[in-house]
């Protein structure tokens, strides 16, 4: 199975999108071989930012969006057809940014479709301006003096909205980061998955996740909200990693056929 493309790869030489674009080839390749779905049925959609380029990259259905417009670019392909595998790349600027109606109102539906956040707390294409989810205080382009801000928390809105499957992960850990992004294809409802992907040209943030990162307990109650938004809210100086909330309930595109 070929999932790479002829494309020369323009990304920054050590991005961590290169683990990401790994990371999911290797989700498509164990779901594909454990017939959880066909490789035909799938579809990846991607917005604009660094993240918007494994569109080329990906020799699989691909379709890109205006900046901030994936979610309902790809809601409208499950829609059409829903026996197809639906995924959709974004950044973080793309989503909590640009499209952030778009993304709330698609977990409020609880479409079947599984977001990938890029999360690098900034607009890397565009040479490191703030959004949405920087830090208080981020210099860049356009804030030099740094951003007044208080940074949006990307979890505990979608938990706020009603997703079924709410993630983290970091791109320095492709085993996980396989498994996680592999858990959202395959569940049946609206998954979201912020990755954690640290722009080493604009705001290299390694050191500090490398230190930060911790994974969920093991024993961790995934159908439990309010630990979930718990967790995501504790300010002891650690990212916990994993899968935090998953849950069943009636999809959009089964409630209108």
């Amino acid at each position: 199975m070929e999932l790479s493309t002829k494309a020369k790869i323009t990304w920054c030489p050590g991005c961590p999108d290169f683990a990401i674009f790994v990371a999911f080839k290797k989700a498509v390749e164990e779901s594909v071989g454990e017939n959880k779905f066909k490789l035909e049925d799938l579809v990846a959609g991607a917005g604009i930012g660094c993240h918007g380029k494994i569109s080329d990259y990906l020799n699989v259905n691909t379709i890109n969006g205006l900046h901030g417009r994936i979610i309902p670019t790809v809601t409208g392909v499950k829609v059409a057809n829903p026996a197809l595998k639906v995924v959709a790349f974004a950044g973080d600027g793309d989503t909590f940014s640009e499209g952030l109606s778009h993304l709330l109102h698609a977990a409020q539906k609880n479409v079947g479709i599984s977001v990938f956040m890029h999360q690098n707390e900034t607009f890397a294409l565009t040479t490191g301006q703030y959004n949405s989810v920087s830090p208080k205080g981020f210099k860049g382009a356009s804030t030099p003096l740094g951003s007044t801000d208080e940074p949006m928390d990307p979890l505990l809105m979608v938990l706020s909205a009603g997703v079924t499957f709410v993630a983290r992960t970091y791109a320095g850990d492709m085993a996980t980061t396989t498994k996680i992004m592999k858990e959202a294809m395959n569940h049946k409802g609206f998954a979201f998955v912020e990755m954690i992907q640290p722009c080493i040209t604009f705001y290299d943030t390694r050191e500090h996740f490398k230190n930060s990162v911790e994974p969920l307990p093991l024993e961790w109650p995934t159908n439990d909200l309010g630990k979930a938004i718990e967790k995501v809210r504790e300010q002891t100086g650690k990212t916990p990693c994993g899968i935090f909330y998953k849950i069943e309930k009636p999809t959009f595109e089964d409630q209108i056929v």
